[in-house]
């Protein structure tokens, strides 16, 4: 499995088509996220695969959200990533804005996990902790039931990740919570850099 860029190109890359905080950072931490995954898994061969798509998947979003999925593959092909790749970052969008479907179980993963980064995400943000490392499974399924929390998180993505996958959602929201936990500690130093830089 190969992408054709460093980790530090796909950075510049998703930069380049990107410039709210938000969206870098949601990157950052899906590719976290899939770097665990991988090594988890039996894929740590193929870690660094497994991160860079999860770190490009949105590359479109904030300057072409009407053609979510749609416009990647020029952007990409445009930098030299691999067909591959591609087709992995535009099988995250199945059934909404894609109809290229996850096989590779990095690609259910990911379809799986990118919304409920955000939900978890948000979640971390109310607790006084702002962290993860304390949130347990039932705190998280009840801020997964509260359809009006994180409205923007749809649980259906969620449900059928988890079914594509084979697990059940207490399997996927409790897993994920692990992988979020791996790589916190890189994503808060990551928002403290782009706040230096913003001078905030």
């Amino acid at each position: 499995m190969t992408v054709n860029l460093s980790r530090q190109e796909a950075l510049e890359l998703l930069k380049k088509y990107n410039k709210e905080p938000f969206h870098i950072q949601h990157g950052v931490t899906v590719e976290g996220v899939m770097r665990y995954f991988a090594r988890e898994n039996g894929y740590g061969e193929d870690e660094e695969y497994w991160g860079i798509v999860g770190l490009l998947h949105d590359i479109d979003f904030e300057l072409y959200p009407e053609q979510h999925c749609a416009k990647a593959p020029e952007l990409l092909r445009e930098a030299g990533v691999s067909e591959e790749a591609i087709y992995s970052v535009c099988s995250h969008g199945y059934g909404i804005c894609s109809d290229l479907e996850p096989k590779h179980p990095m690609e259910k993963i990911l379809f799986a996990c990118d919304e409920l980064t955000g939900l978890i995400g948000a979640a971390a943000r109310m607790r006084p902790s702002k962290s993860v490392m304390d949130m347990e499974l039932p705190s998280l399924k009840k801020k997964f039931k509260d359809k009006r929390f994180a409205a923007g998180c749809s649980r259906e993505v969620i449900k059928e990740g988890a079914e594509r996958l084979g697990w059940t959602l207490d399997e996927l929201l409790e897993k994920t919570i692990l992988a979020m936990r791996s790589c916190e500690e890189s994503i808060f130093s990551y928002e403290e850099s782009v706040n230096r830089e913003m001078g905030i």
